[in-house]
């Protein structure tokens, strides 16, 4: 039998706390923000841009990233995004509810 690949399901608010926590390595352009989440999961967590997009334009519009257009080392114009301060204080939200329920996921699934 051949072995699937399966795409794990991203639980919802989770690709906001993933790109805040790509951006505070510094700012990227969208596809850059995928290859380094890909990078840092161990290729495990595969963003695909019709997801991604749209959490960037969602988390422009709340102030927790800036956009602005460049050219990238390719010679191709593409929009950066930064964290801003905003999103700083964000993320550090996002991750103190993110430890709390991924213990709160881990006691449920521990020994009965």
């Amino acid at each position: 039998m051949a072995k699937t690949r399966q795409k794990p399901d991203l639980l919802q608010g989770t690709l906001d706390l993933l790109i805040l926590r790509a951006l505070q390595w510094g700012p990227q352009h969208g596809h850059g923000i995928g290859v380094a989440l890909r990078a840092n999961s161990d290729e495990v967590l595969r963003i695909d841009h019709g997801s991604l997009y749209p959490a960037l334009h969602r988390l422009e519009r709340q102030d927790w990233v800036q956009a602005e257009w460049r050219v990238t080392e390719n010679k191709q114009r593409a929009k950066y995004y930064r964290l801003t301060a905003a999103g700083r204080r964000q993320l550090a939200i996002e991750r103190t509810r993110w430890s709390r329920l991924s213990a709160a996921i881990a006691r449920v699934l521990g020994p009965a």
